[in-house]
C-alpha cells in the first residue's frame, strides 16, 4: 500500500519536473509570454524565473529521493 502511493507520488513528480523544465526558455521570458495582456502575480520576470528555478529544484530532490527509496527496496 504504501509502496504504491510512494510510487504514484514519484510519477506524479516526474511530469511536474517535465512541466516546470519545459516551462524554462533560455531568453528567461518562460511561458510568460502567453499571457503577458493579463495581470501577473509576480513583480518581474526574474522573480518569476527565481521561483520556477526553486520549483524546478525542489521537484528533482523530491525526484531523486524518492526514486532512491523505491530502488534501494527500504519499503518491503
Amino acid at each position: 500500500m504504501l509502496k504504491t502511493a510512494i510510487s504514484y507520488l514519484w510519477m506524479l513528480s516526474a511530469v511536474l519536473l517535465i512541466v516546470s523544465v519545459l516551462l524554462h526558455s533560455p531568453k528567461g521570458d518562460g511561458m510568460g509570454g502567453l499571457a503577458s495582456s493579463g495581470g501577473s502575480m509576480f513583480t518581474s520576470a526574474r522573480s518569476a524565473e527565481a521561483t520556477l528555478n526553486r520549483i524546478t529544484w525542489t521537484l528533482l530532490g523530491l525526484f531523486l529521493g524518492l526514486a532512491v527509496v523505491l530502488s534501494a527496496g527500504w519499503l518491503g
